[in-house]
């Protein structure tokens, strides 16, 4: 990488989250124990200022990544470097400053507000964990401007969790997340438990906020179209390994690995005339991450596996044009 190349703001290397299964008895007899591969040697790096998207199945280890990616879970093995600097408790203090630079919105609206706290005291405790703000007047302030950033207003400082829609409850969870001026913001499907009707609005605040304030964005999603419209790249994770990343564009014209092609397929088209005949559909459940299949873990369902694909597991590596995919016998064919 040359001197005048823009270091990126984020490096993820070999990220792995590994759940121990407790013995016990169940009802079939005694239960051995045994390890859940959540998220298995994920590697990516990410711009400043850029959005990219994380998509996949449920249970493919998205949210687990999000959580890692800021310090919410402690990695298996792997690490997570901002700005060069790795994310880990050798120094809390210094990990404590970090963190404060990547935050996240989750899911859930409901649940990831405290109901017992009131909208001001809700986006008010980062200021208060970090002791920004000189006093509480000046974090009051800090609080109405927030809200007001996020197309609340100061009146529902006074509010109660109870009493807001969920998509005012998201954007409180926003608010919250913007507190502490992070640089990354890692959304987990900020818009799957939202009206249909609301989820629009939600997108078009976060694509708003990563305008104006110059936010790098981690936007995990099950909506190809959402990820379409808002990402620059898109990374494809199966079963808790990652499978292609690559260009927005490029990956949903001309995708490299069989799952993505599937997932693409899996979307519905309005108009019979525009369906793709030649993507073939998914079928098949997901395996589980406490016995992952050999070699390509996406080999059980997939239409071009060969016995190589059963034996070895392939890296991810370039394929044609800028994606990189983790395929023997890619779509686009390997690059020279």
């Amino acid at each position: 990488m040359s001197g005048s190349e823009p270091q990126p703001i984020l490096e993820v290397e070999g990220l792995t989250k590994h759940y121990s299964l407790a013995r016990g008895f169940g009802r079939g007899g005694r239960t051995g124990g045994g390890v859940v591969r959540a998220v298995d040697d994920v590697s990516f790096e990410l711009r400043e200022g850029e959005t990219l998207g994380i998509v996949g199945e449920s249970g493919c280890g998205k949210s687990t990544t999000a959580r890692m990616l800021v310090g919410l879970i402690e990695p298996t093995s792997g690490s997570v470097r901002y700005r060069g600097e790795t994310l880990d408790d050798r120094g809390r203090r210094r990990a404590k400053e970090l963190r404060r630079e990547l935050q996240i919105v989750f899911q859930d609206p409901y649940s990831s507000l405290n109901p017992r706290r009131t909208i001001g005291g809700i986006v008010r405790q980062p200021l208060d964990v970090h002791g920004i703000g000189d006093g509480a007047r000046e974090r009051r302030m800090r609080v109405e401007e927030l809200l007001e950033q996020v197309g609340l207003g100061p009146a529902y400082a006074r509010r109660y969790p109870h009493e807001l829609s969920g998509g005012q409850r998201q954007r409180v969870g926003i608010a919250r997340a913007l507190a502490l001026g992070p640089q990354v913001l890692v959304a987990d499907e900020p818009v799957s438990a939202l009206d249909v009707s609301v989820q629009a609005q939600v997108l078009n605040l976060l694509r708003e906020l990563h305008d104006q304030l110059g936010l790098t964005l981690v936007l995990i999603a099950h909506d190809l179209s959402v990820v379409r419209h808002m990402c620059d790249r898109v990374a494809v994770m199966y079963l808790g390994k990652l499978v292609e990343i690559g260009p927005t564009d490029d990956l949903y014209v001309t995708p490299s690995h069989p799952y993505t092609s599937a997932l693409l397929a899996s979307v519905p088209v309005p108009d019979p005339a525009r369906r793709d005949d030649d993507r073939q559909a998914l079928h098949g459940d997901l395996p589980s991450p406490a016995g992952p299949p050999s070699g390509c873990r996406f080999h059980t369902r997939c239409p071009r596996a060969q016995a190589r694909c059963a034996a070895e597991e392939p890296p991810l590596r370039a394929t044609a044009g800028a994606l990189a995919a983790a395929c023997h016998f890619p779509l686009a064919g390997e690059a020279p």
